[in-house]
């Protein structure tokens, strides 16, 4: 098995009369169930493919690839998506009743975590862009006074660049942190690309976070679930990390998943620097296409700067939020006018802002469709006369810790009678998932306020007590 990667040994492997007594059960019976699935790609851990949780062979070799590409002390291979990299990151530098400052724009998974291993959330609430209500970064004197309030603090969870793709200063926040021999866990999920950008510099990997996890898919050419982990500071225990990983992750993994990491991996070695110069150039060229845009603002794009979104230590321009707080339009509105219209898919809306995504692998045609889209909406658009200014966020009240939530016996009730009660389930929009509410904090007015508002917008609100509207309470 001499190969060059895992993909051509998949493929090479296919080839081969080889009769599979193993698992998994369709047997590579294309035959029988059809070639539109690529079942004869699909093994489990046989002779010459090694095993991703001892891996000592081609495996080891994509992780060793993974470490160079971003330049890591060790990297991980991952097939359940970033998730499971949070999960075991958090496992790996925290005991029950730990203090973890968190960024409470962190994802679900960061929550989860923080339930399952009864830590104690102090939140980091960054700060609101008042012209589009995108949550801002999360700065080092933040990080520096939670810290000097919560001397016990075992671990720093930061997500940058977010879904919005807001990048905080985190090698001023490692430093901090570091200075107190506290490790930094970066969700840099939104951020795999970044190394191989003029933003390499604001890297989690390059500031020296102690575990930066990534989801390959979302920015670069990975099939979705594809992923990885990094340690890149000296405060976590490789062993101890790769141990919570076994729990986390599954013991199938897909190989399918697991050749397109390692495609994934050749491509950036191998064509990497040309196509983000390409990438590059599409994206300027697109930001000259909105220099006339009146009412819609590509935030970063055309004549919008970063110096008029002063909260933001620095932006990933790969990420589109077209702001539509200028207009009669709300960011539900902006999406399906983009489907309908100009077949063109989005990736999120909020109330004043629709979330358009890009990546190396988008064309000049595609960016162009996007931007006549864009134009003709403009000047369609009736303009706002009073565009609103979004005020800061404020934290509720945290009566309970999500795992002393979790404890509690509770009742369904309706989000208009919860005002005043304490929440025992998660609250929030969908996508990104980032919660309004988390279990053990009190329904107040601004919360009642955001759901009516997310209602009237026709955005999407998921509970985690599996009935829509409702909520799990005790008074």
């Amino acid at each position: 098995m001499n190969e060059k990667n895992l993909l051509e040994q998949l493929l090479h492997y296919a080839k081969l009369d080889v009769y599979p007594f193993h698992m998994p059960g369709h047997k590579r019976n294309a035959a029988l169930l059809g070639e539109t699935l690529p079942y004869a790609l699909d093994i489990t851990e046989i002779d010459g493919f090694d095993n991703l949780h001892a891996p000592q062979g081609i495996l080891k070799k994509l992780n060793e690839q993974l470490s160079r590409i971003w330049g890591s002390r060790q990297s991980f291979a991952l097939v359940n998506g970033s998730t499971c990299g949070i999960l075991a990151g958090v496992a790996a530098c925290v005991s029950r009743g730990d203090t973890v400052l968190v960024a409470r724009n962190c994802h679900q998974s960061v929550y989860h975590a923080l339930e399952l291993f009864g830590a104690k959330p102090v939140y980091l609430l960054p700060p609101v862009d008042a012209g589009s209500s995108i949550a801002g970064s999360i700065t080092p004197e933040q990080v520096r006074r939670a810290l000097e309030a919560h001397r016990n603090t075992r671990l720093i969870i930061v997500t940058s660049p977010t879904y919005d793709g807001v990048i905080s200063d985190m090698a001023g926040i490692v430093d901090a942190a570091h200075k107190k021999q506290i490790p930094v866990l970066a969700d840099e999920a939104h951020g795999a690309h970044l190394a191989f950008t003029e933003l390499a510099k604001y890297s989690a990997v390059h500031a020296g976070a102690d575990i930066v996890i990534h989801s390959l898919h979302k920015t670069l050419p990975a099939l979705t679930q594809c992923a990885a982990a990094h340690l890149c500071g000296a405060l976590v225990d490789p062993v101890r990390f790769a141990r919570a990983l076994s729990v986390f992750e599954t013991s199938s993994p897909s190989y399918i998943l697991l050749a397109s990491i390692a495609q994934c991996a050749d491509f950036l070695e191998t064509k990497g620097t040309a196509a983000f110069a390409s990438y590059r150039d599409r994206l300027a060229a697109f930001s000259d296409s909105c220099r006339d845009l009146r009412h819609l603002v590509a935030l970063g794009k055309g004549r919008d700067t970063l110096e008029n979104h002063p909260t933001f230590f620095a932006f990933d321009f790969g990420k589109l939020p077209v702001v539509t707080a200028r207009t009669q339009m709300d960011g539900q509105t902006l999406l399906q006018a983009l489907r309908q219209r100009f077949a063109i898919e989005g990736e999120m809306a909020a109330v004043s802002y629709a979330l358009l995504m890009t990546s190396v692998c988008d064309t000049d045609a595609g960016f162009s469709r996007l931007a006549d889209a864009l134009h003709a909406i403009d000047c369609e658009a009736a303009p706002c006369e009073m565009p609103p200014v979004f005020p800061a966020q404020t934290l509720p009240e945290m009566r309970f810790t999500p795992a002393e939530a979790a404890a509690l016996p509770g009742r369904l009730c309706g989000f208009s009678d919860c005002l005043g009660k304490t929440g025992l389930s998660y609250i929030r929009l969908y996508p990104p998932g980032t919660p309004l509410l988390v279990p053990g904090e009190v329904f107040d007015a601004l919360i009642v306020e955001q759901l009516q508002a997310a209602e009237a917008h026709h955005l999407q609100v998921l509970t985690s007590c599996g009935k829509p509207g409702h909520a799990l309470v005790c008074d």
